[in-house]
């Protein structure tokens, strides 16, 4: 690859990491709105106790 090349891949992935990073903060800004007080943190615990108890029911 040459320079030039290696310059357009890094700027196509800098505006993806952008586009994702303003996805992310939304997402965290409405959870934090709805009452997961961490945002996606506390969803994410959430989901994990959610799956514990539901392995614990199985069992």
């Amino acid at each position: 690859m040459e320079e030039n090349d290696y310059k357009k891949k890094i700027a196509k992935l800098e505006t993806i990491n952008d586009q994702l990073q303003a996805e992310f903060n939304h997402l965290n800004h409405l959870l934090k709105k709805v009452g997961f007080e961490e945002g996606i943190k506390s969803l994410k615990d959430a989901a994990k106790e959610l799956l514990d108890n539901r392995n614990d029911d199985l069992k």
